[in-house]
């Protein structure tokens, strides 16, 4: 277990913010030399806290204008139908999340499609044909208030 102490999570804050930052300029903020530095990240990355780098995209400037909040309620909890659905989820890249929660339905998903005509199709397609699914409701976003994967580093 790696310790996260104080220059750790501020490794973890500065890469959030910019995950292109360029090891000489962490260690510059940071105020250490680069090579204690790339041996922290070094550390961070192969512990698993850092789980990889991406870029950020802007959904709607890439045609995905639709986001929905889908509930699915289950009536098959079998082990079998559990290792379907697991499947069908994770080989839709339309499912951007999907939660097991607690409450009257069993799982959360956060899905992004083109517009509703593409949602709609994508229920038809996906989301009904998932085994063991007794329900789904859908909530779609009007306005996006605030969207970030940033976790917050307490310093």
């Amino acid at each position: 277990m790696i310790e996260m102490d104080k220059v750790n999570m501020e490794i973890l804050d500065q890469l959030q913010r910019d995950g292109r930052m360029s090891n000489a300029k962490l260690a510059d903020h940071l105020r250490m030399s680069e090579t204690p530095c790339w041996r922290r990240l070094k550390k961070l990355e192969e512990s698993g806290v850092i789980e990889s780098y991406q870029a950020n995209l802007n959904r709607r400037k890439i045609g995905l204008g639709v986001m929905a909040f889908v509930q699915l309620r289950c009536s098959d909890h079998s082990q079998d139908a559990t290792c379907a659905f697991q499947r069908i989820i994770d080989d839709s890249p339309n499912i951007l999340s999907c939660h097991n929660t607690t409450g009257d339905d069993d799982f959360l998903l956060v899905i992004v499609a083109k517009d509703l005509d593409d949602y709609s199709a994508f229920v038809d397609r996906v989301l009904r044909k998932l085994p063991g699914v007794a329900s789904i409701r859908s909530n779609l976003s009007l306005k996006e208030m605030k969207a970030s994967s940033r976790l917050p580093i307490l310093l």
